[in-house]
């Protein structure tokens, strides 16, 4: 379980550190990003590990970049350029 924890950590700072690079104008400062990436996977390990039980360490992994790609996208912002108005006002 130690190694799934810290594979899906490394996972989710992957995948933080990937989306932080793809949109750093509508992400919020890089390190709160890294670090919600890795924790969100890290919560997920466990959610996931504990529904799955032992033994089903890829569907573990899945589950957790998952949970941390929910997070991540918790933290973006709409985009600046872009203004919609409703068809009333």
């Amino acid at each position: 379980m130690i190694l799934e924890a810290l594979g899906s950590a490394l996972l989710g700072f992957a995948l933080a550190w990937a989306a932080a690079h793809r949109l750093p104008h509508r992400l919020p400062a890089r390190n709160l990003v890294l670090s919600t990436g890795a924790v969100g996977a890290v919560i997920g390990s466990f959610v996931t590990h504990m529904a799955l039980g032992a033994g089903h360490a890829p569907g573990t992994l899945v589950g957790a970049v998952a949970i941390s790609a929910a997070l991540l996208s918790l933290l973006i912002r709409p985009s600046r350029g872009l203004r919609r108005r409703s068809a009333t006002a």
